[in-house]
């Protein structure tokens, strides 16, 4: 019979770990709700376990935390290659982000956020397969040794180096550019909103790379969409004019972004990356009525 003092520690050491948990789920999955259903469903799974021989219970608790995050990707995965069987849409999905004031920083999201894990970089996560994202996230954002990923993907160690290897191949040059700082990102998004407040084409033009990507996500195939070229994605941008007036300059995942918003409700989010030049290089809109009712905005001024 288990102790109830053993107990009530392990609760509190999992409470001491819990913000390092959903780092590692959001990470996984994408979804903030999906994390805390993750980290929920460890608690339970770590609580019926015999812990008494575990000498990093951070170790521990990651590595339930992860098998956990892998199943459902295997499970999302295979729901939504049934759902895909329509050939003329590509399937376009932004993660859900993590959106914060300009102004105040929220320690809670500091935790998630710890390694400037943009959403340009969540996006391409997105691609990976579900043993080589496990790898990847475990390995080289929170230095797990492929010794402890390895049963967890059922795989020798050097196997799973290699799926860690694969999905680092495809994942860089997605980290913020280190040679743009954050008081030029701020510049750019506020000459983004100045531009199309102003309906001012050509403003917008200057401010995006050559082979810009825009990837906007609305909840629905039909109303995805994914392209490329400065032109194009400028004439997008320059559609929702009418909508400029409800902008908000706000952090996304870390980073200077737009949220459409008025009365406290949310419409759209745009994130942006820049390159090494200051000009626009991506950007992810997310547009799902339904996520973005769930989307708390409250810090917003008018």
């Amino acid at each position: 019979m288990r102790d109830t003092d053993d107990d009530e520690y392990l609760a509190q050491r999992f409470e001491e770990h819990r913000g390092h948990l959903r780092a590692v789920a959001y990470r996984m999955l994408g979804s903030l709700s999906e994390a805390e259903d993750a980290v929920q469903e460890g608690w339970l799974r770590a609580s019926r376990a015999d812990s008494s021989a575990v000498d990093n219970l951070g170790g521990w608790l990651t590595t339930i935390v992860g098998r956990i995050c892998l199943n459902m990707l295997r499970s999302r995965s295979t729901r939504r290659e049934a759902a895909l069987d329509v050939e003329e849409y590509e399937y376009v999905h932004v993660p859900d982000p993590i959106v914060g004031s300009v102004d105040v920083v929220d320690p809670e999201q500091e935790v998630l956020l710890a390694d400037s894990v943009g959403l340009a970089l969540m996006v391409v996560l997105e691609t990976l397969s579900p043993a080589e994202r496990l790898s990847f996230v475990l390995h080289d954002m929170f230095a797990v040794p492929f010794e402890d990923i390895a049963p967890i993907v059922d795989k020798t160690p050097a196997a799973t180096r290699q799926l860690a290897s694969r999905a680092r191949r495809r994942v860089q040059g997605q980290s913020p550019s280190p040679s743009v700082d954050r008081t030029r990102q701020r510049e750019v998004v506020d000459a983004f909103i100045s531009a199309a407040r102003g309906g001012d084409f050509e403003a917008l033009l200057a401010l995006l790379d050559p082979d810009v990507l825009l990837r906007a996500d609305a909840g629905s195939l039909p109303a995805t969409k994914l392209v490329r070229g400065a032109r194009v994605v400028a004439e997008q941008a320059y559609t929702f004019r009418k909508f400029a007036a409800l902008n908000h300059p706000v952090l996304v995942n870390g980073m200077p972004g737009i949220v459409a918003a008025k009365d406290g409700r949310a419409f759209s989010l745009l994130s942006f990356t820049l390159g090494a030049d200051g000009r626009i290089t991506e950007m992810n809109i997310l547009a799902d009525p339904k996520r973005m009712a769930e989307l708390d905005v409250s810090f917003l001024k008018g």
